[in-house]
């Protein structure tokens, strides 16, 4: 009997669900449905224009405060439930303060942009057949480059974009979008010329911007006397992104990389190549490998059904 009154519960549940389900779905109407393609999309183009500055890091900082939040209402933990309500009274003010750059740039650029760039057709990124490949040419070119602007001693600082979209350091420079070679670097960096001054952000083993100007760090007094602005500039972007920074000295030609914030020098062509390729492209295998490994565990499971679960359990 128990179990009957159960099944009846759980029916008659099931039955009020969709009873509901359909009384929403019928209430929908054609403004409803254009009303929320029109925010999806702006909320769309948000994201794409966010991503290109820190503050995608800022948001994301956030909506982790806010699930804790909603976790801390669910279990009524009064204290908790309060800092963070009282957080978010104060927090937003400060975060508008602190983060003033970052919302102005966005501002602007919704400014600018046009309809073309606004809409379905708009220009999309440069996407590589062979990714692997062409960061492997890139990395053999950046090698190449460093070695000859060190013993030249020409003075060099190149930024290797990773996870952290560094939009705004590509908004202050120029604009070029072009395959990186030896002779483009050393003309980039020649001296007195317009781009020799700025760094160059390369971005999917693309030169994607040159002339583009670093910010400082953040506790510059900790840093050594002796270094340069460019070295200064290196470990400010470090900073700021996991972006791998490669400066090389105007005074002595060595070849130095900045990468979390610290610096490390004495580079060679050979030991540059290495770490790039460690860093970039054995770390993007990695993780495709972790994908791929994921999406066949999943797709074993769904064919196996409980038996393989089971004799995984007993092994």
């Amino acid at each position: 009997m128990p179990y009957l009154a159960e099944r009846e519960m759980d029916l008659e549940f099931i039955s009020d669900t969709w009873v509901k389900f359909v009384s929403i779905v019928s209430s929908i109407s054609i403004r409803d449905v254009i009303d929320i393609i029109i925010l999806a999309y702006i909320l769309y183009k948000l994201i794409k224009i966010i991503r290109e500055t820190r503050a995608r890091q800022l948001l994301t900082g956030i909506l982790i405060i806010l699930g804790v939040y909603l976790i801390a209402s669910w279990w009524q933990l009064k204290v908790m439930s309060y800092l963070l309500e009282t957080f978010f009274q104060i927090g937003i003010l400060a975060v508008i303060i602190v983060f003033q750059p970052e919302l102005r740039r966005i501002l602007e650029k919704m400014g600018q942009t046009n309809v073309k760039s606004f809409g379905i057709f708009g220009g999309g990124g440069y996407k590589a057949d062979d990714e692997t490949k062409n960061w492997d040419d890139t990395i053999e070119v950046i090698g190449e480059a460093v070695s000859q602007l060190s013993e030249t001693r020409t003075g060099a600082l190149i930024v290797i974009e990773r996870t952290t979209r560094l939009g705004e350091q590509i908004d202050n420079g120029t604009v070029m979008d072009c395959i990186p070679s030896v002779a483009t670097l050393g003309s980039i960096f020649f001296p007195k010329t317009p781009l020799h001054d700025g760094a160059v952000i390369i971005r999917n083993a693309r030169i994607i911007a040159a002339g583009c100007f670093l910010p400082t760090p953040q506790k510059e007094e900790r840093i050594n006397k002796q270094l340069g602005s460019r070295h200064r500039a290196a470990i400010g972007m470090s900073e700021n992104s996991d972006a791998i920074i490669i400066v090389v000295s105007e005074e002595t030609g060595t070849i130095s990389i900045a990468e979390n914030g610290e610096l490390t020098r004495g580079y060679t062509k050979d030991r540059i190549i290495k770490y790039l390729k460690s860093q970039i492209i054995d770390e993007k295998l990695s993780s495709d490998k972790k994908l791929f490994s994921r999406l066949f565990t999943r797709k074993e499971k769904t064919d196996g059904g409980e038996e393989n679960d089971r004799e995984n359990t007993e092994e």
